[in-house]
């Protein structure tokens, strides 16, 4: 799911070039997309680390 969010800001991003926007201003919207897909895999990966860790080790890190 996050690849593809990311494919299609990638796609948006050439639409607005073509369609002449500046090329600042594709980077900066681009760069406001991403911080959200980045956030939630930034999320997931520690989710997937929680999971990962020994039980008596989780109550630690709390």
């Amino acid at each position: 799911m996050l690849i593809l969010q990311t494919i299609l800001i990638g796609v948006n991003a050439e639409n607005r070039l073509q369609q002449g926007g500046s090329p600042i201003e594709v980077l900066i919207w681009m760069i406001n997309q991403c911080i959200p897909v980045l956030k939630q895999a930034s999320n997931l990966q520690e989710k997937q680390k929680k999971s990962l860790l020994p039980t008596h080790r989780r109550s630690e890190n709390k």
